[in-house]
């Protein structure tokens, strides 16, 4: 483990009784043989401590997003493919037991709605909320839609720190599937759901209780029956799972059998991709409703 911090460093040590070094050239030049790393820092620095790992010859877990920019996202993924490493990112809910249930399942999801709320924590603000919590569903949905993105439309606010904190989106695909985004991280309550709409079948999935609910037109139903005639409403089996726990394990599987990971470095990429282009929009629409003053008063209350 690398702590630069002594304190955390200390207690790590004697939490876990594990070797923990103050940098990671420290720990390289420990020659420890290692095979794997997760990478777990701040975004401004996903590049540069996942390229010494990956030159190091050691596979590499980087947390959401990628990195900072593309030009980084690109440098890592030049560098894994170079040295024959492997390169997952760490988009936990690909593995939320729900997603995993309804995957096999997809038709073909024509509109989405996805919304992820959060109460205000000082972690992570140094992205702003596409990067920081709309980016889990700007993965699921590219995953799921399997088609380019052909329009992004976005407005975000500041509201109590510098950068944006509440976004809302909406993405048209090549396809024609539109799909619309809602993340807020000062919000007073904690949601975590999306929603999606195929030919005939409506999807529901709640991230947080890793549930999932299918309302399907049913011919058969009797008239009269149920909650709504015509409609058959089923909650698929999920395995049970602890989503950071699934992520791992297969991190490690991927390490031992020399596998693509079920979420590959150029997916991370195409995410990153578009939060980059939504944060575009965020900014010309800042631009056309004429709210620079109102973002810099945010970012300096005293000027």
């Amino acid at each position: 483990m690398v702590e630069p911090d002594s304190g955390r460093a200390a207690e790590a040590a004697d939490s876990y009784s594990i070797p923990v070094f103050r940098s990671l050239d420290e720990l390289l030049a420990a020659n420890l043989r290692l095979d794997a790393a997760i990478v777990a820092v701040p975004t401004g620095h996903h590049c540069s401590v996942g390229a010494q790992l990956l030159a190091a010859g050691i596979d590499v877990l980087v947390e959401k997003p990628l990195a900072a920019n593309l030009a980084e996202a690109d440098e890592l993924i030049a560098l894994a493919e170079e040295h024959n490493r492997i390169l997952q990112v760490g988009h936990l809910e690909r593995f939320n037991p729900a997603v995993l249930a309804i995957e096999p399942r997809l038709r073909r999801p024509m509109f989405f709605e996805a919304h992820r709320l959060s109460v205000f924590t000082p972690r992570s603000l140094d992205v702003d909320v596409v990067l920081d919590l709309m980016i889990h569903d700007l993965d699921i949905v590219l995953a799921f839609a399997r088609s380019p993105v052909r329009e992004v439309r976005a407005v975000g606010l500041p509201v109590v720190s510098s950068r944006v904190d509440i976004a809302n989106v909406r993405v048209e695909f090549e396809s024609g599937c539109v799909a619309n985004f809602t993340a807020s991280r000062v919000s007073t309550e904690r949601v975590r759901k999306l929603r999606f709409f195929e030919p005939r079948r409506y999807v529901s999935i709640d991230y947080a209780r890793r549930d999932l609910l299918m309302i399907e037109i049913d011919p058969k139903a009797a008239a009269g029956a149920g909650p709504a005639p015509g409609l058959s409403f089923a909650k698929p089996e999920i395995t049970p799972g602890e989503p950071l726990r699934l992520e791992l394990d297969s991190f490690l599987d991927c390490v031992r059998a020399r596998r693509e990971p079920r979420v590959t470095a150029r997916q991370g990429r195409e995410a990153l991709s578009l939060a980059l282009e939504i944060q575009a929009q965020m900014a010309a629409h800042a631009n056309r409703a004429g709210l620079q003053s109102f973002f810099a008063a945010v970012i300096s209350p005293s000027s």
